[in-house]
């Protein structure tokens, strides 16, 4: 593991994750940019002195040095933004399989860059869109897919947090410092942060890309250097329609992330903070209510889920998915795929036309395909 040592979100996201999906093991890291730190952490998480290491460098060489049956098999990268490609290229490069937090550059060049890197090496590289591994957004896009819905006509996908309404990153917390910070966040803050969860769930449910958008990105703290808000109309390649709003300013809200899905014969809702239900609405008959665990959903909803009805599955398992997809697939290249770096591609092309748009006015602009 790169990074997710003392005072980390993240890193105990992963770790927890990675022991609910039962086939991997934590066996070493880099858990600080402070070799001190590092070690610390490890000899917190128990891990073997000689495994922790205190740059990247040093655990590719350690690693190298072991016979194959003995040296790590997937680096796990949960550092800033600012580290991730870097990171993945050095992984991919020495035969290491990847799992990375989003985004997974700083650019979209990069981003195509590392794609072409990970084609030529036949590395797995997941990506944590965590909110891919819910068993009902699985459902939702398997819905799709059949053609339940009919052409799509418009999507509304809102993404909204008040954590950053005031200045924290002023204040001593880590988190808010680096996200505000375009050295370490790159181009955006909020959109780069929540705003591609958003433009995620879109392309997955819907199965259709982003073609066009119209943006406006705001930055409501005064001295804030990068945007805590904003918004943006989008075009799918189907012709359908949609707005997406992302916010860390809202005061109140916690992590309200929906999405809604409107088409010719029916639509669907689904919210991340109730995610074991579903809700379709149909012109000619009653609401319809899916909740996780039913044996009526779609084998990939079900393969995603681990306890009966009624017996809620969140945050930790949806990631833990996205864990087991990536171990499968290292030793299985025919198992499902974890979200990868195609989606990643995407996400970098969205974000770019978007800070594009809102920067001539919010003009429509082109996403690169």
């Amino acid at each position: 593991m790169l990074g997710g040592g003392a005072g980390a979100f993240i890193g105990p996201v992963h770790r927890l994750a990675a022991a609910i999906a039962s086939r991997l093991e934590l066996v070493g890291g880099v858990f600080s940019s402070d070799p001190e730190r590092s070690r610390e952490a490890g000899r917190t998480l128990g891990l073997a002195a000689e495994r922790v290491h205190g740059d990247l460098d040093a655990l590719v060489a350690a690693e190298s040095a072991l016979p194959p049956d003995e040296r790590v098999e997937l680096v796990a990268i949960v550092t800033p933004n600012h580290l991730h490609y870097d990171a993945a290229v050095r992984a991919l490069e020495a035969g290491f399989h990847v799992v990375c937090d989003k985004p997974p550059t700083l650019s979209l060049g990069q981003a195509r860059d590392l794609a072409g890197r990970v084609a030529r090496t036949g590395r797995t590289y997941a990506l944590t869109y965590t909110y891919l591994g819910y068993p009902l957004v699985q459902e939702a896009r398997a819905r799709v897919a059949a053609g339940a819905l009919g052409p799509i006509r418009r999507v509304v996908v809102e993404y909204l947090q008040g954590w950053l309404s005031r200045p924290e990153e002023l204040g001593g917390n880590a988190q808010a410092a680096w996200r505000t910070d375009p050295a370490r966040a790159g181009i955006s803050g909020c959109f780069a942060d929540i705003g591609v969860h958003a433009q995620s769930l879109v392309r997955f449910i819907t199965g259709e890309p982003i073609v066009e958008v119209a943006a406006e990105l705001v930055t409501h703290v005064p001295g804030r250097r990068l945007d805590d808000d904003g918004a943006a109309l989008f075009r799918l390649a189907g012709g359908g329609r949609g707005t997406v709003t992302a916010s860390q300013v809202c005061v109140g809200e916690a992590n309200g992330l929906s999405i809604r899905v409107y088409g010719e014969r029916g639509s669907l809702t689904w919210r991340q903070e109730n995610p074991n239900e579903l809700w379709f609405g149909w012109p000619d008959r009653p609401t319809e209510r899916v909740i996780a665990g039913m044996a009526s959903l779609s084998d990939a909803a079900r393969r995603y889920t681990r306890t009966p009805p009624g017996h809620p599955e969140g945050y930790l398992e949806a990631f833990a998915n996205i864990y087991a997809d990536t171990a499968a697939r290292i030793r299985d290249p025919h198992a499902p795929a974890p979200p990868g770096i195609e989606l990643g591609v995407a996400s970098m092309a969205f974000l770019e036309a978007v800070v594009a748009s809102s920067g001539a006015g919010g003009r429509w602009t082109e996403v690169a395909g």
